[in-house]
């Protein structure tokens, strides 16, 4: 077998067994090659997703690991920006009514407890302080009675409806009473009062 080589040379041998194999071998190779640079490929910015982009899974960290999360003072600020609109202060009337008319109730309380101040301060006839100081004391009341029936009441509102009736209607009532004692001559007698007031004396 001269220039031949015979079935047992290993050379071959080698080759022959090379030959099937490492085809099919070189092509899962090139299969594997392009279907890896398919997905580099897919990883690059004009292919696909990168790290960090809400469809890649990947979440973006702090050097330290852990998410940064804004944090928030406990500290009071120093200046009051704005202010909570209190229970019921919406406009009595609609927006396109006149100014007087959304005020309605807080000009009601006003222009009742002006008027007993002016009878009070002119002292036109008799009994004139009493009276004058008794309006005053029903304009509170009235106002206490605005807050609690009328849903919007507009600037009558300070508070919350709760203290807005205390304060009016315990005021109101405590002028009124005051009026009502006022000497001489008091409309309203009171004996446990007038004990008070001569133990005191006394």
């Amino acid at each position: 077998m001269g220039a031949g080589t015979s079935p047992a040379d290993p050379a071959s041998a080698g080759r022959e067994a090379d030959g099937p194999d490492s085809a099919a071998e070189g092509g899962s190779t090139a299969t594997g090659n392009t279907e890896a640079d398919g997905g580099a490929e897919a990883g690059r910015p004009d292919g696909g997703a990168e790290a960090g982009e809400p469809g890649s899974g990947a979440t973006s960290a702090e050097p330290g690991g852990e998410a940064a999360a804004p944090r928030r003072s406990r500290r009071f600020p120093l200046f009051t920006r704005d202010t909570a609109r209190p229970e019921g202060g919406g406009r009595a009337a609609p927006g396109d009514a006149p100014a007087p008319a959304r005020q309605w109730p807080l000009l009601t309380v006003l222009c009742t407890a002006g008027a007993g101040l002016l009878i009070v301060a002119l002292d036109p006839f008799a009994e004139a302080f009493r009276i004058g100081t008794i309006l005053i004391g029903a304009a509170l009341i009235a106002g206490a009675v605005l807050r609690w029936v009328v849903p919007s009441v507009g600037m009558l509102a300070v508070r919350s409806r709760f203290t807005d009736l205390v304060t009016y209607g315990l005021m109101g009532t405590l002028i009124v009473l005051l009026a009502l004692v006022a000497q001489p001559k008091p409309w309203l007698d009171v004996p446990i009062l007038e004990d008070a007031v001569r133990f005191t004396i006394r």
